[in-house]
């Protein structure tokens, strides 16, 4: 087979958003292309650091006697995202890392967050990209929730951010997240 380079690509996000988020119990994407349903609310703009996976298994390797490996067992295969939302004045944003019932208010009446040790909500969560030459595609977490919030920098030569790690967990299928891909 020839070597060619139409294969190869880069993503960058969708200029109507690149991260969503709905309740569980929402209906699913099912393809790249079709409109998201209002249900899910958009995250915003995602820092040039884009989105990245962690899906990679990790073993332990059993071993006989004389030391050979004779066995490698897979322990488990976390599937994780990871993004730096720095729409820091978005209440949909604010809600999603301190959660929805911890943010009230809008930034014109005023915006009051209550950080406390509530355990993180799971939600579906979509991301959306450009690849090249037009190819769409979507990347769905049907349930997965924040398990990471990396420090929060206030400086004048950077923007606010929340640099946020999402866990996939398996759904009724056992998959912890869909990819969908279509060109024109």
């Amino acid at each position: 087979m020839a070597n060619t380079t139409a294969y190869v690509t880069a993503g960058t996000p969708k200029v109507s958003g690149a991260v969503f988020r709905a309740p569980i119990g929402t209906t699913l994407p099912s393809d790249a292309t079709t409109a998201l349903g209002e249900a899910f609310v958009g995250l915003g703009y995602v820092s040039d650091g884009g989105l990245t996976n962690t899906n990679s298994p990790s073993t332990t390797d059993i071993k006989e006697w004389g030391g050979s490996t004779v066995l490698t067992i897979q322990t488990e295969k976390p599937d994780t995202w990871k993004a730096k939302l720095i729409e820091a004045l978005n209440v949909e944003v604010l809600k999603t890392v301190y959660g929805s019932s911890n943010v009230t208010g809008t930034l014109e009446t005023g915006i009051t967050v209550s950080a406390s040790a509530d355990e993180a909500e799971e939600f579906i969560y979509v991301f959306e990209m450009v690849l090249r030459n037009g190819v769409m595609k979507r990347v769905v977490l049907p349930d997965a929730k924040i398990t990471a919030v990396g420090d929060i920098t206030y400086v004048t030569s950077n923007a606010v951010g929340y640099d946020v790690t999402w866990t996939a967990m398996p759904d009724a299928s056992g998959n912890t997240h869909y990819e969908y891909i279509k060109g024109d």
